[in-house]
């Protein structure tokens, strides 16, 4: 049985001020069956690993270098991050990919370097509203998921987390239907099982784009989704501790 990940994704947004308020706010999450994550910008994830891992909340990066070490100005690598104690890092958000045009290849490459350090990678993949309304959707992140699962071991696919979030739906407000969710969720499932049936049963494949508690519980009771990569909701401890609340 797949166990939920609830993930917030604070993107740049945050101040030390507001770090001890998500403290001072959290509430008993004893209740809640699942995991939780929050991935900070930079300069606060050693506060936030300092404040949040005693309350049970993981501590994850938003993005790391596809390089180990080097004149890279600007960059951290996937070792600095596993040296300050962090846990996991998100990659290939469709910001990043967007703004950056970062590619798959890109992508892989930063995986590569999470995976060689201990960190977990939570790997998104997601189509536009164009692509969408162009009938690719399934081919978008298909070829997403392809570029990633086939280039590294068993082994190594077993640490991955991955994320669906349609870019059409993230800051938008707009959600995708519990059912839309649910068929690309089982789309990038069955597309796991043509690499290995047991990495498909095991893979968690989390759903973001405007998750809020109040979408979070119908589209969490999908057979497909294990939990969210969560955005704006992640940003206050009460929202936050709803969505998982609104599982129970």
């Amino acid at each position: 049985m797949r166990r939920k990940l609830i993930a917030g994704n604070w993107k740049m947004h945050g101040s030390l001020a507001d770090i001890g308020t998500f403290v001072d706010g959290w509430g008993d999450a004893s209740k809640v069956d699942a995991d939780w994550l929050v991935c900070g910008p930079f300069p606060y994830l050693p506060e936030l690993i300092k404040r949040l891992v005693p309350l049970g909340i993981a501590v994850g990066a938003q993005d790391c270098s596809a390089q180990a070490s080097g004149a890279y100005t600007g960059e951290v690598s996937a070792q600095m991050l596993a040296d300050i104690g962090v846990s996991h890092v998100i990659l290939g958000h469709s910001e990043r990919r967007a703004y950056h045009q970062e590619s798959d290849a890109l992508v892989l490459a930063k995986v590569k370097q999470a995976l060689a350090f201990g960190l977990t990678p939570v790997v998104c993949v997601g189509e536009t509203l164009v692509q969408r309304e162009a009938g690719e959707t399934d081919a978008v992140v298909v070829a997403q998921l392809e570029a990633i699962i086939h280039a590294l071991t068993d082994a190594e696919l077993q640490q991955l987390i991955f994320a669906y979030e349609p870019v059409w739906a993230i800051g938008t407000g707009l959600t995708a239907t519990p059912e839309q969710a649910q068929a690309v969720h089982a789309r990038l499932r069955a597309s796991l099982a043509e690499r290995s049936e047991a990495l498909a049963v095991e893979m968690r494949i989390l759903y973001g784009g405007s998750v809020k508690a109040e979408n979070s519980a119908a589209l969490f009771a999908m057979p497909d989704i294990d939990g969210g990569l969560v955005g704006g909701a992640s940003l206050t401890a009460q929202d936050f501790l709803a969505i998982g609340h609104s599982m129970e």
